[in-house]
């Protein structure tokens, strides 16, 4: 098994697969401070070509890194390809209600964030799963983009 369910390891093909995929992400809990993990993360996607849409009830209406704040996946009116979760483990459940509602393809948990009843669901629902990843830091441990 390559997906969540399987200790947390992964193989590289499935997470390089995953970010050489994804065009567009939900990037939940972004947070306009530029010293928070998720605005450092949203920069770097962004950097690297993906289009990143942030959602954070408390900054929705806003802008961070020049893109226009969500409230929920509900308000993206676009295809979702992974939903970045910066949220506690406790409720990443509801994020996943929302990601598979929202028919998107990935939910990538960041780094300690683990929740395995979650991943179950989106996995029964068809979605691949990472937890307690980062994928920038993935993205440069698999130097792609790098040829």
């Amino acid at each position: 098994m390559t997906g969540a369910l399987n200790n947390l390891k992964y193989d590289d093909d499935f997470i390089r697969d995953i970010l050489e995929e994804v065009n567009v992400v939900a990037l939940v809990g972004a947070s306009s401070n530029p010293e928070r993990p998720s605005h450092q993360v949203m920069k770097y996607l962004l950097h690297k070509g993906y289009r990143v849409i942030p959602v954070n009830p408390n900054e929705a209406g806003r802008s961070i890194l020049g893109e226009p704040v969500v409230a929920s996946l509900q308000d993206i009116t676009e295809p979702i390809d992974m939903v970045d979760v910066f949220r506690r483990s406790e409720a990443v459940a509801e994020v996943v209600d929302e990601a598979i509602a929202a028919n998107a393809r990935v939910v990538w948990m960041q780094l300690g964030v683990v929740n395995q009843g979650a991943a179950s669901r989106a996995e029964e629902e068809g979605l691949r799963v990472i937890m307690d990843r980062c994928p920038k830091i993935e993205y440069e441990r698999l130097r792609l983009g790098i040829y």
